[in-house]
């Protein structure tokens, strides 16, 4: 089938080549060992970001706001805050930034999935966000995903953007397993009685829509075990090593706070790791009370203990006070049509409206003052 006569119904071929680069090679191996160890799929549901497209490069799209949002309407205000800031910051005259803040104002008001300024169209879009899983629960991080040869622990450190770059090409040539995983994945519908009729008609009518899927590099949750299932407890992260910084800082300073081991008024620099070895030393922990500090010491050193145990290697698993804690490797697919990335479907749901969220700029892109 030539690509010229793809339209709605048709799916694109698939191009396929054979890693041969060692590297490739063995993250090739990796995905089919993955497959024997977590074999099914679980869906989450859909997540949102933008694509940009500029006049030449059809039929690539490439991603200017991380497709991690929960809502259309967070990817429309994260295009709003990209258009004001190319406006105040990039743009080449006046009338370049009167299109632009004219672009903005439509997001502060309207529910915009695509539109074009400047040269480039700018499209709200939607993925599934989905998780391998077997008998051992969610996939975890493979061996060969990335992960920095030194772990950094330092919360200053900042690693790379997730779908920073990204270049959303569906001609691209896919390795066997991925052409596989696609697919596999292409008639992936919501069926169940438990989704709303919209939802399982608009899950329907994109399969002949946007019949392609494209997907997206992993992502990291950390995921917490329920009765008989998982949850996250954290946003999707770029690598599984930021994942676990995540838990580790969760463990230390933001589930201390919000139990009330760390009192409101600490330094905010404290954590449960420095306040309990200050405590072990004989020091203040900024607590007073007798046994109601002894009490909250403990606790905060029980804090301190399991993050320990978080960086005594690459951990992907974790037990703490009778909750099991995973890195899972996240995935995400997108579905593509003739025309493209698939946008937001009717029945998603959105959780907030439209509003402003920048204060105004004038003509030469100088902020005014909110009246």
């Amino acid at each position: 089938m030539d690509r010229r006569d793809v339209g709605p119904g048709r799916a694109r071929p698939v191009v396929v080549r054979v890693p041969v680069e060692p590297v490739e090679a063995a993250v090739e191996a990796d995905a089919v060992d993955a497959v024997s160890r977590a074999g099914d799929v679980v869906v989450r549901g859909p997540l949102f970001g933008v694509a940009a497209q500029s006049a030449g490069d059809a039929p690539r799209w490439r991603v200017v706001v991380a497709v991690t949002a929960g809502c259309p309407q967070q990817g429309r205000d994260g295009l709003n805050s990209l258009l004001w800031f190319r406006a105040k910051d990039d743009a080449h005259d006046r009338a370049e930034r009167r299109a632009l803040l004219a672009a903005v104002a439509r997001l502060e008001s309207e529910r915009v999935d695509e539109l074009a300024v400047a040269g480039i169209r700018y499209r709200v879009v939607r993925a599934e966000e989905y998780a391998g899983a077997g008998a051992g629960g969610m996939e975890e991080p493979r061996p060969t995903d990335p992960d920095p040869p030194v772990p950094d622990w330092d919360r200053a450190t900042k690693g790379p953007d997730i779908d920073d770059g990204l270049v959303l090409d569906p001609d691209a040539p896919v390795t066997p397993t991925q052409a596989l995983e696609q697919l596999a994945l292409r008639g992936l519908c919501y069926t169940g009685a438990r989704f709303p009729d919209d939802v399982r008609a608009d899950a329907q009518r994109a399969l002949d829509t946007h019949p392609d899927v494209l997907l997206l590099p992993p992502t990291f949750t950390v995921v917490e075990q329920a009765a008989s299932s998982w949850k996250p407890v954290s946003g999707p992260h770029v690598t599984a090593h930021a994942a676990r910084m995540s838990l580790d800082f969760a463990l230390t300073w933001m589930w201390p706070r919000m139990r009330g081991h760390i009192p409101e008024g600490t330094d905010p620099h404290a954590d449960a790791r420095t306040l309990s070895a200050r405590s072990a030393r004989g020091g203040t922990s900024g607590t007073s009370g007798g046994a109601a500090a002894d009490a909250r010491a403990a606790e905060l050193a029980a804090y301190a203990e399991a993050a320990d145990r978080l960086r005594a290697g690459r951990v992907n698993r974790l037990e703490f006070q009778g909750t099991v804690y995973q890195i899972a490797r996240t995935r995400r697919l997108l579905r593509w049509g003739p025309d493209g990335p698939e946008g937001p479907r009717p029945s998603d749901v959105n959780s907030q409206d439209p509003t402003r969220i920048h204060l105004p700029l004038d003509e030469d892109g100088r902020v005014l003052p909110d009246h």
